[in-house]
């Protein structure tokens, strides 16, 4: 039987917006005021420890750390860059940190890149830039990718070394258990990797070491010297032709920094990596509507609400979504879809989670479990209704019901928070905590227990009850007072830039972007067998 036109597999969704409208226009002026806010801080993260530094760097003949990922990436070919604004605005730390990590094609092979941000502070560790190789190191677990490592590093940040010392070794654990799972690290030297940071070209697969440029050792003629008496030098100790030469410890010696990107990509070559079943090929639309409106669409308000299908229509393969229940559990939108080919299960929040939706969204989970189908979770709730009818009718079994299927699901999962992300609906969505493959944040995200002008409004009440236990009359200027900071602390500590300094997602991203960014991870994805499971803890009835 010959197989079915494209044109009648799924429905295509239709578009109500008006870009004329008010609510649209103001949306669109405010997402970009906040985008502009982003990129200024991007720009910074991307000049690593500033003017300075970069000089300093570039007179002695290097690259920049972007420039050598720039390099080994194949021609024209996309960087998903993971976590590039963690630590903003954090004591001690930098936009982005003293690493640069992400995704991206280096000899037909997509790989785990990441670089020594040499400018900042010599590429030293700290604690955010540790956290983060730890989530880039994750990254490349979970979807079995190839590791090319940068390497110029001055080891641990040691004023900071408390924070660092203890955790930090996990990295070491991690090259070694990745390599026996036939993940191989690439490790390029393109400077100095002292004390524990030798470790990382010591224990990855390949290495590669520059010229009277690379030195590694474990400790530096000046504690040498203290801890033996014994004088040596830099190039002797530890450079990069007594690792090739004498010590083992280099695999090539390349002549300058662009000869070690070019064995760097010549390594990668050989190592032949299939993705082990890839969907069918199939034709790839553009979406029929202008993903320039995402930025009309999504409501800069969280309180006010937006139709996640106008989202959906703007990011999937020719606006096409076949939708599942359509007349139940409304505030939950599930469905099948396609992004740049790939098959993908929506679920998409239209509001607060019902007990309805929550049935609904793990009976979806179940099924895309069933036949092998990523989840795209576009997250935009303020959570679980609360209320005595809505207790009573079970919304904590029926919720416990999506956060179960949520937390046993083995098809990879990719999250786009879209709005809000409040309470236990984090959770249900598929939050940092129940670990998608990737998560990234619109510019207009906010993430918190509840709302500002909620919890203040919690808070008082308590207050309140408190003082007529008490038998006292409430102060009403002191209780003022304590609301207003409360509510400020909470938003402060609910917007898109809080939340990316901590790495509680993978990126602010430009909502115009999100559909190449799903295509991007998606793709990454497929370089481990996606596999569902019908293995599900316990539904309470």
């Amino acid at each position: 039987m010959p197989a079915m036109p494209i044109e009648q597999r799924y429905p295509v969704l239709r578009s109500r917006v008006d870009a004329t409208s008010a609510t649209f226009v103001e949306n669109r002026e405010k997402n970009l005021a906040v985008l502009e806010k982003v990129a200024k801080v991007q720009a910074q993260a991307n000049q690593g420890g500033g003017e300075k530094y970069n000089r300093r760097h570039v007179e002695r003949g290097k690259l920049l750390p972007r420039q050598r990922i720039e390099l080994l990436l194949d021609r024209d070919s996309p960087f998903l860059e993971i976590a590039p604004l963690a630590g903003y605005d954090l004591k001690g730390e930098t936009p982005g940190t003293s690493v640069i990590g992400g995704v991206g094609v280096v000899s037909g092979v997509e790989c785990l890149i990441t670089a020594s941000e040499a400018t900042v502070k010599g590429g030293a560790v700290t604690e955010m830039s540790m956290k983060k190789s730890a989530r880039l190191a994750e990254i490349a677990r979970e979807n079995n990718l190839v590791g090319i490592s940068c390497i110029e590093s001055a080891g641990a940040d040691l004023p900071n070394q408390d924070k660092i010392f203890v955790h930090g070794g996990a990295g070491f654990r991690d090259l070694t258990q990745r390599s026996a799972q036939r993940m191989p690290t690439v490790c390029l030297v393109f400077g100095s990797s002292t004390a524990g940071g030798a470790y990382m070209p010591g224990m990855s697969d390949y290495v590669v070491m520059v010229k009277q440029q690379a030195q590694v050792y474990l400790a530096g003629p000046p504690l040498v010297k203290m801890a033996t008496g014994e004088d040596t030098d830099h190039e002797t100790l530890g450079g990069a032709e007594m690792h090739s030469t004498l010590s083992g410890v280099s695999d090539y010696l390349a002549e300058d920094e662009l000869d070690a990107i070019r064995l760097g990509r010549e390594i990668v070559a050989h190592i032949q990596r299939t993705k082990p079943n890839l969907p069918p090929p199939r034709p790839v639309e553009e979406p029929l509507y202008d993903p320039e409106e995402l930025l009309g669409i999504a409501s800069a308000d969280i309180r006010v609400p937006f139709d996640q299908r106008e989202v959906i229509a703007r990011i999937v393969d020719g606006s096409r979504f076949s939708e599942f229940k359509p007349l139940y559990g409304s505030t939950l939108i599930c469905g099948w879809a396609h992004v740049h080919g790939f098959p993908v299960g929506i679920l998409a929040n239209n509001g607060t989670l019902f007990s309805e939706s929550a049935n609904k969204g793990a009976q979806f989970i179940q099924l895309c479990n069933q036949i092998d189908v990523p989840l795209l979770f576009l997250q935009n709730t303020t959570g679980f209704m609360v209320g005595t009818k809505y207790e009573q009718e079970g919304i904590i079994k029926n919720g416990a019901k999506l956060i179960n299927a949520v937390s046993n699901s083995t098809v990879p999962s990719i999250t786009i928070m879209t709005g809000a992300s409040f309470g236990a609906g984090n959770y249900a969505m598929n939050g940092r905590s129940y670990n998608p493959r990737f998560l990234f944040t619109w510019p207009n995200h906010k993430i918190a227990v509840m709302g500002g002008k909620q919890l203040a409004g919690v808070l008082d009440i308590i207050q309140r009850e408190a003082a007529a236990k008490r038998g006292e009359t409430v102060d009403e200027q002191k209780l003022m007072v304590i609301k207003m900071m409360t509510e400020k602390s909470i938003d402060d500590q609910s917007h898109a830039l809080f939340a990316t300094a901590r790495l509680w997602e993978d990126g602010i991203i430009d909502p115009r972007d999100t559909r190449t960014v799903i295509a991007l991870a998606l793709s990454a994805a497929y370089n481990r067998r996606v596999e569902g499971t019908m293995q599900f803890g316990v539904f309470r009835h």
